[in-house]
């Protein structure tokens, strides 16, 4: 991709086009090497580790142009629900603990009846 630059943007969008009328991908771009990242303290606990996916780069190029391009939809026709942080630039699993947080407190201040599910956020990405 550093070596052919912008030249090669017709390429890709052309063997995009491809296989989105086909339906079908390419092995090469299905393939992918799994190697397990650490992420805990105890190096001895599989717990500790997640999978991390080493796949080709047209493969990831073109899945950033098909997510960018369906994010692009749904926040043009307003199909996000307001409410949703995960996987939407300038929101994070901070800024829904801080909302869930906001919204017991506007609910304790004004005396109203306060309904939840509890969900664990001890997993969630960083």
């Amino acid at each position: 991709m550093k070596l052919f630059g912008v030249a090669i943007f017709a390429y890709l969008a052309r063997l995009l086009d491809i296989t989105m009328n086909n339906g079908a991908l390419s092995g090469d771009w299905k393939r992918a090497t799994v190697i397990p990242i650490h992420t805990g303290v105890d190096l001895s606990l599989i717990t500790n580790y997640r999978p991390f996916s080493l796949t080709s780069v047209v493969s990831k190029e073109l899945e950033h142009v098909i997510a960018s391009y369906i994010m692009h939809v749904w926040d043009k026709n307003d199909w996000l629900y307001s409410g949703q942080h995960e996987f939407r630039p300038g929101y994070s699993w901070e800024s829904q603990v801080i909302t869930v947080c906001q919204d017991i407190a506007d609910c304790l201040n004004n005396g109203d009846w306060i309904y939840a599910i509890i969900v664990d956020y001890s997993k969630a990405s960083v």
